[in-house]
């Protein structure tokens, strides 16, 4: 039995029925069973493309992708995981739309929406605006649905917006269950999701956010190191506390970078920005305040500067269960002191030894988002994969 057929066989024992035709927008929305499936159908989606078979399970549509951030590895990971299915990819430049004529979310959404089976959005600069946008973007395609406007309802994958980035967390997730052996080999497990010192301010909140509203699901010691004032979203802590009472975890916060390293099995150290300045930022760049945002960032910066002890070296790695050879996680790219900056996250020593890893924990996140895709527009997704490991399709025919 190959390994596509035994984890099809595990998915058709999960109650998913809810993910047909629906969207992706915050793990902590989806059900035991739902996140289990997608790490189910990523592995699966992996595995035949390993062995050369086709996965496509489309022979024409699009894959919209809306980028209101810059973007390397989601951007092409998107347009990886549309492939893999047999989806073209369309980007909308906003800036070459008609968006600044007037033309409204409904109208954008309804016009780009044709022929489009899935539409991916990243909008994760401003704190309250990102994800209520990913909200309104689908409430609007769903209404043309019903008003016979769209012969069908693209489905929404979140990108990364202002509260998760679902697609990063689950990658780097399914990166620790293979380095582990397995998702029940993780209750118990000690991860250290810390802040990190950059010269640069404005990183979003999202990926810490994502790791502790997920990694908490698993029973899992899930540490959160942050300096005074670098507060991610309590309605975020929140979840995070509650998954860890559930699950039988734990969810603590620290000011202390060593504290949280001290006999960690993973460390997963990056910026990021606070939440209360972030919020003063949105408030800013509404009212068109540049003068105010201007002084925000000099503010910042000179905040972020009096951390720069926050870094990830041989010494700090020591602290960690096993030594330098323990799972160091980011979501790159790295600020990568010495090499991209003066003073940065991690020195070039530890991300050297990591580096493989990390681009193992990278090359996910294509698979991740397609098993979402996957999900939302196969009814019987188990069938489905049967169905494509039995066919003798290959992927290239030489």
């Amino acid at each position: 039995m190959s390994k596509t057929t035994e984890l099809a066989e595990k998915l058709a024992a999960l109650d998913i029925s809810k993910m047909y035709e629906n969207d992706f927008f915050l793990t902590w929305e989806k059900t035991d069973d739902e996140i289990e499936a997608v790490f189910a159908v990523a592995d699966a989606l992996r595995d035949l493309r390993e062995r050369n078979k086709s996965t496509k399970i489309f022979d024409s549509g699009l894959g919209i992708s809306i980028f209101r951030d810059n973007s390397t590895r989601t951007r092409f990971s998107f347009a990886s995981a549309c492939n893999l299915l047999g989806l073209e990819v369309a980007d909308l430049d906003e800036k070459k739309s008609q968006i600044a004529h007037g033309e409204t979310v409904r109208e954008t959404a309804t016009m780009i929406s044709f022929m489009a089976d899935v539409i991916g959005i990243r909008d994760d600069i401003y704190i309250g605006k990102g994800n209520a946008y990913m909200h309104e973007f689908v409430n609007s395609v769903t209404q043309a649905y019903h008003d016979g406007e769209l012969e069908q309802k693209p489905t929404l994958v979140n990108l990364q917006c202002d509260i998760d980035h679902p697609t990063q967390s689950m990658a780097d997730a399914l990166h620790i269950i293979h380095e582990f052996g397995g998702v029940e080999n993780l209750k118990g497990k000690k991860i250290a999701m810390s802040w990190a010192y950059s010269p640069s301010y404005g990183k979003p909140l999202s990926v810490p956010q994502g790791i502790i509203g997920l990694l908490t699901r698993f029973g899992m010691d899930v540490v959160l190191a942050h300096p005074e004032g670098y507060e991610v979203m309590s309605d975020v802590v929140e979840v995070a506390k509650k998954n860890a009472a559930e699950n039988g975890g734990k969810f603590t916060i620290t000011n202390d970078m060593k504290e949280a390293f001290k006999d960690a099995d993973v460390v997963y150290p990056k910026s990021w920005a606070p939440f209360a300045a972030m919020e003063i930022r949105t408030d800013l760049y509404g009212k068109g305040d540049f003068d105010g945002i201007d002084k925000l960032e000099k503010e910042l910066l000179a905040q972020n500067a009096t951390h720069q002890d926050w870094l990830v070296d041989d010494e700090m790695m020591k602290l960690t269960k096993n030594g330098l050879d323990t799972l160091y996680m980011h979501p790159l790219p790295a600020d990568i002191q010495g090499i991209s900056c003066e003073h940065g996250e991690v020195t070039a020593e530890v991300f050297d030894r990591a580096r493989d890893s990390l681009y193992k924990e990278a090359s996910n996140k294509p698979y991740i988002i397609a098993a979402m895709i996957f999900l939302a527009k196969v009814k019987d997704p188990a069938a489905a994969l049967r169905k494509l490991d039995e066919e003798a399709n290959p992927r290239r025919a030489f």
